[in-house]
C-alpha cells in the first residue's frame, strides 16, 4: 500500500510539471513604453508594437514577409484605371466593446483619419481618398483621386486599422478592436497586458494573456531575460551579451532585419543646419563602420539614404559620403563655423541613440563640433523635437516602412522643404508602371543623399532573444509589430 501511494504521489508530481511546461502566457519585452495606446493618434512606433494585429486590425494587414495580406477585407479588386478599390469585408466581426464592424466603420474611420482636425499621424496615407461608398454592408468601395501604388500596402499601416464610433474617442487610454486579444489593464510605467478574445471572429491565437513589459536599461533588460522574467524580447537592447545567450541552450538568438533607418536628424530651419555645407560636413565626420561596432556590437548596416537594404528599389548610397575628417573641417570652414561651436544632440532612452551619441560626439569633437549630450526621456522627445521642433540635433530610428513620404510633407520635424523632391515625390505615387516606380524610388534616395538633411547612419537590426521554446515569434520587422497572433510554446 505504502508503494502505491508513493508511486501515485510522484505521479501526481509528474502531471503537475507537465502541465506547467504547457505554458500558454507571455512576457514580451520592449525598450519605450508607449504614449498611448491609440495607433491613429500618434506618431510612436511603440504604440504599434503594443497593438498591430493584437488588438486593431485594418481592411489589410502586412505580414512579416511585408507582403501585404487580407484582414477585415477577405478579398478585393482594383479597376483598371487604379481608381476604384472594391473590398469584400468579413462578415459577423465584431468590436470588442461589442460594435459590428461593416462598411460604415470604414466610412467612420477613414472619414476620421481625413478630417480636418485629425490627429492621425500618417495623415497623408489618405489623401489620394476621394470617396467611401457602401453597395451593402459588407463591401467597402474606396475611389481615389488618381492611381496610387502604395495604396494596399498603406492600408495596412497601425495608422489604417479600423477603430470603432462607440470608443473611438477613449481609445488611447482603453483601445478597442475587432483583433484576437483584447486590452485588460496599464500599470503605467512598468507593463500592458493584453488577454485572448474569446469572441474573435477568426483563429483563436494559442496564448491565453500578453503581457508587454518596458525596460529601457541593457543591463536590467538582460538580468530579466537570463532570470525568465522575460520570454522574449524582439528588439533586444544589449547586443553585447548576445554572445553569452547563443552559449546558453535555454535562449534562442534571432539577428534580423527591420525598417529602422537610424539617423543623426538635424532641425533644417535653425543655423547653422540650413546651410547644407554643414550637413554634409557632419556626415562626412562620421565614421559608420566603427559606429555600429562600438554602439551596437556590429549589429546593423551602414545606410547613405532614408531607405533599408532591404526595401524593393534600394540604392547604395553609403560612398556618397566616406568618412573623411579633413573633408569635414574645410566644409565648416568654408561655411564659416568656427572651431569649438557647440550643438546641441538629443539622445532619446534607446541604446542606440545613447551609445551612439557618445560615440557621434567624439568623431565630431574631431572636426571642430561640440556636442552638448542631452539625455531626455521619451515623452519629452516627442513633445520638445517631434512635436515642437526645439531642437538643434537628435539621433532616432525611423521605423516605419517606405517612408519616403515624410520628406514632402508641409511639415515635419527635420523641417526640410524641397519643391524638387515634393514634385518627384508626386510622380512616384502617381506612377502604375513598375519599373518606373522603382526608377523613382531609386531617384528620391539619391535626391536626399544630395540635399543630406539628416546624417543617415545605418539599418538597425533587429536582435532578438526569445526562450528557445518558443515559436511563431517575427525574426524581421518590416513594420513596427510584435504581432503575437501565431505566437505558442513548443510541447
Amino acid at each position: 500500500m505504502k508503494r502505491m501511494l508513493l508511486a501515485l504521489a510522484a505521479g501526481a508530481l509528474l502531471a503537475g510539471a507537465g502541465a506547467a511546461q504547457a505554458k500558454d502566457t507571455l512576457t514580451l519585452g520592449m525598450v519605450l513604453e508607449p504614449p498611448h495606446l491609440d495607433p491613429t493618434a500618434g506618431a510612436a512606433s511603440a504604440i504599434r508594437e503594443v497593438t498591430y494585429a493584437n488588438i486593431y486590425e485594418g481592411l489589410t494587414r502586412i505580414d512579416r514577409t511585408g507582403a501585404v495580406q487580407p484582414a477585415l477585407a477577405e478579398s478585393w479588386s482594383v479597376s483598371p484605371n487604379g481608381l476604384t478599390y472594391s473590398f469584400k469585408l468579413v462578415a459577423g466581426v465584431k468590436f470588442h466593446d461589442g460594435t459590428p464592424f461593416d462598411c460604415s466603420v470604414v466610412q467612420f474611420s477613414y472619414g476620421r483619419a481625413m478630417a480636418p482636425d485629425s490627429v492621425n499621424a500618417q495623415k497623408q496615407l489618405f489623401e489620394p481618398i476621394a470617396g467611401i461608398a457602401c453597395p451593402d454592408r459588407f463591401t467597402a468601395v474606396v475611389t481615389l483621386k488618381r492611381p496610387s501604388a502604395l495604396f494596399l500596402f498603406d492600408m495596412g499601416w497601425g495608422d489604417a486599422v479600423m477603430v470603432s464610433p462607440k470608443s473611438a474617442a477613449t481609445d488611447k487610454t482603453n483601445p478597442v478592436g475587432t483583433g484576437p486579444f483584447r486590452f485588460r489593464q496599464w500599470v503605467h510605467g512598468d507593463r500592458v497586458e493584453l488577454e485572448r478574445n474569446p469572441d474573435y471572429w477568426g483563429s483563436q491565437p494559442k496564448l491565453k494573456a500578453v503581457t508587454f513589459k518596458f525596460v529601457s536599461d541593457p543591463s536590467a533588460a538582460t538580468a530579466a531575460v537570463l532570470a525568465g522574467d522575460i520570454d522574449a524580447f524582439p528588439l533586444f537592447p544589449a547586443p553585447e551579451a548576445i554572445d553569452q545567450f547563443r552559449a546558453d541552450k535555454r535562449f534562442a538568438v534571432h539577428v534580423g532585419t527591420t525598417e529602422g533607418k537610424t539617423i543623426v536628424a538635424l532641425n533644417n530651419a535653425r543655423k547653422p543646419f540650413d546651410d547644407i555645407r554643414v550637413r554634409r560636413a557632419l556626415t562626412y565626420a562620421i565614421d559608420r563602420t566603427q559606429l555600429i561596432e562600438a554602439a551596437q556590437s556590429g549589429f546593423g548596416k551602414p545606410i547613405g539614404s532614408h531607405y533599408v537594404p532591404t526595401d524593393p528599389g534600394y540604392v547604395d548610397l553609403t560612398g556618397t559620403y566616406p568618412y573623411d575628417p579633413a573633408k569635414a573641417k574645410a566644409l565648416l570652414a568654408e561655411a564659416g563655423v568656427k572651431p569649438g561651436t557647440e550643438i546641441t544632440l538629443m539622445l532619446p532612452p534607446p541604446p542606440y541613440a545613447r551609445r551612439g551619441g557618445e560615440v557621434i560626439a567624439a568623431m565630431w569633437e574631431q572636426v571642430g563640433i561640440r556636442a552638448k549630450l542631452v539625455p531626455i526621456e521619451w515623452a519629452q522627445w516627442l513633445d520638445q523635437v517631434f512635436k515642437r521642433t526645439d531642437y538643434d540635433a537628435t539621433i532616432i530610428s525611423h521605423t516605419e516602412a517606405r517612408d519616403l513620404d515624410i520628406y514632402a510633407r508641409d511639415k515635419y520635424y527635420f523641417n526640410y522643404h524641397s519643391d524638387a523632391y515634393r514634385a518627384l515625390y508626386q510622380t512616384y505615387v502617381q506612377a502604375v508602371d513598375p519599373k518606373a516606380q522603382t526608377d523613382l524610388i531609386g531617384a528620391l534616395q539619391k535626391k536626399l543623399a544630395e540635399d543630406e538633411p539628416n546624417v543617415f547612419l545605418f539599418a538597425l537590426a533587429a536582435v532578438g532573444v526569445a526562450d528557445a521554446r518558443l515559436r511563431g515569434l517575427w525574426e524581421n520587422q518590416p513594420i513596427p509589430a510584435n504581432d503575437v497572433t501565431g505566437v505558442s510554446w513548443a510541447e
